[in-house]
């Protein structure tokens, strides 16, 4: 049965992409993954007019207004807190998913939505800065949510052959997001300062819509069969989310799966981090997590219009100059989810690392040239590149897609906690410090961005090998073999390896010692 399922589930069969599918990415994308996108870029236009508000209330309660640090101190607080918030998703996704599914964690959530948008559309009637933060921390929790269950959620119901496409959809939405978030900020629309809390709970609208239509869609098939245990519900939903397609081919490659880990239950983080079988697939979590946040492009779009009045562009040019970076997102973003099958996921996360790496030098060069009148243009197309270049990348769109492909599904909820928490808690880090950070180093403030993406790139190219149209067991044998060979390098006797007990995990005991040079060393 064993080679059967390796046969039918490695061969060249490709499943077609069906309107089920594309339906279903859309909308979780659409409700979910486009708020992170909005919440990113919400507070910059509005900037001025939430601090005048937190200003006029200090006043009101104290006959006193704030100070220009406490102001800043204020405003930075506002602007972080989504990332604690979303730090806090981050850790109890893997408990909500577990017990209420994929597709019931992203439902059961748009309450979050509902009572952030509340909090800070009526936070200006009420005069309490307090509604604003308590609002943009409530939103943060369900982006945190969001950022990992819904990868999951699509990686899961994706054959093989589109997990990458599937998977790099929401990244579009975030994309997306921000730049509806951007155009929406222009003074034409709601970048007037009436209309800011308004602004701020716009993101209601798109949940709404979500919550009407995704529950007519069913649960993950893998969720319903590994943890359910419910057969018969999982041939239904394959039935809907393939055209053709071997159903029980697909079946019989999870129950293989399940058979893997049969005496594995779900592991908590504590256990995860103690796994020495999948520490490879842990550490690169972590490296890329906290490199996709550390490369600087959450900055831009906290403080987008901050950065580029210190570059000198002309206030009324800045909004429209902000949204230029927007359109390039969603252009570079529709190019990775369009080539990431035929490219694969690797370049697509070395070529985004290092062209980061290099955008975040030149506008550190631009800064520092600015005595030439035509180098302050320059830095804008710098600001373009670098937006353009993080998007080759794809944020949380290929880090969170390698999440579900690295791990097998005992193991799949913890690492997204484990990834998700670093992801937000490097979102916390430069939503805080970049204020304080650019004070201080001026123009070399990009170079600590510009060297952390270099560094990912080049951990990238060393240890994570190409996942493309590979199954979750032939991925987890992959990482076993680098283990051993990475072993092996460090002068460790290829004999004490077949001794090396692999608790249930990657099975180096079943897997040859004869590697090759593609899956050992990328």
């Amino acid at each position: 049965m064993a080679e059967e399922v390796l046969i039918s589930t490695s061969g060249k069969t490709t499943s077609q992409l069906t309107g089920s599918l594309l339906a279903v990415a859309f909308l979780t994308s659409f409700g979910s993954s486009m708020l992170y996108g909005y919440n990113l870029a919400v507070v910059n236009s509005p900037a001025v007019y939430i601090k005048d508000f937190y200003n006029k209330t200090a006043l009101r309660r104290n006959g006193t207004g704030l100070t220009g640090e406490t102001l800043t101190l204020m405003y930075s607080l506002t602007v972080s807190v989504f990332a604690i918030g979303g730090l806090l998703g981050s850790v109890i996704v893997g408990m909500l998913v577990s017990r209420f599914g994929r597709k019931g964690t992203v439902v059961k959530t748009t309450v979050l939505v509902f009572i952030a948008g509340s909090l800070m559309g009526f936070s200006r009637i009420c005069g309490s800065p307090e509604m604003v933060i308590v609002g943009r921390f409530i939103t943060g929790i369900h982006s945190g949510i969001s950022l990992s269950v819904v990868p999951m959620y699509l990686g899961e119901i994706a054959p093989k052959n589109l997990r990458g496409f599937l998977g790099l959809v929401p990244s579009i939405f975030i994309g997306t997001g921000v730049f509806a978030a951007q155009i929406l900020g222009l003074h034409e629309l709601l970048g007037k300062e009436e209309h800011w809390p308004l602004f701020l709970s716009v993101v209601v609208v798109p949940t709404f819509i979500q919550l009407m239509l995704l529950p007519w869609f069913p649960e993950s098939p893998r969720y319903l069969l590994m943890e359910k245990h419910n057969v018969h519900a999982t041939i239904t939903a394959l039935k809907w989310y393939r055209a053709k397609c071997d159903i029980q081919a697909e079946i019989e490659e999870m129950q293989e799966e399940q058979r893997s880990l049969s005496s594995v239950e779900t592991l908590s983080v504590w256990k995860l981090l103690l796994d020495d079988t999948v520490r490879w697939q842990v550490l690169s979590v972590m490296v890329i997590n906290i490199g996709m946040q550390l490369s600087g492009i959450d900055a831009i779009w906290f403080y987008t219009n901050d950065i580029f009045e210190n570059a000198g562009i002309p206030a009324p040019e800045i909004p429209y100059t902000t949204a230029g970076t927007g359109i390039i997102e969603i252009i570079a973003g529709l190019i990775g989810c369009f080539s990431i099958e035929r490219l694969g996921r690797r370049p697509l996360m070395i070529g985004g690392f290092t062209m980061m790496g290099i955008c975040s030098a030149g506008i550190t060069v631009s800064l520092i040239l600015q005595l030439r009148p035509d180098m302050k243009r320059l830095e804008v197309r710098e600001e373009r590149k670098q937006a353009e270049g993080e998007d080759k990348h794809i944020p949380a769109g290929v880090p969170f897609l390698i999440t579900a492909e690295l791990f097998k599904q005992s193991h799949r909820p913890a690492a997204y906690i484990v990834g998700g928490s670093l992801n937000w808690l490097s979102n916390f880090t430069v939503g805080f410090v970049f204020p304080f950070l650019q004070m201080s180093a001026g123009s070399y403030c990009y170079l600590v961005f510009g060297s952390i993406c270099l560094s990912v790139a080049v951990y990238v190219y060393i240890v994570i090998p190409e996942t493309k149209n590979k199954t979750f067991m032939e991925i987890s044998q992959m990482f076993s073999k680098k283990e051993a060979v990475l072993e092996t390098q460090g002068l460790i006797h290829v004999d004490q390896l077949k001794l090396k007990k692999m608790n249930g995990y990657g099975g180096l005991e079943h897997a040859s010692l004869e590697f090759d040079s593609s899956s050992s060393v990328p």
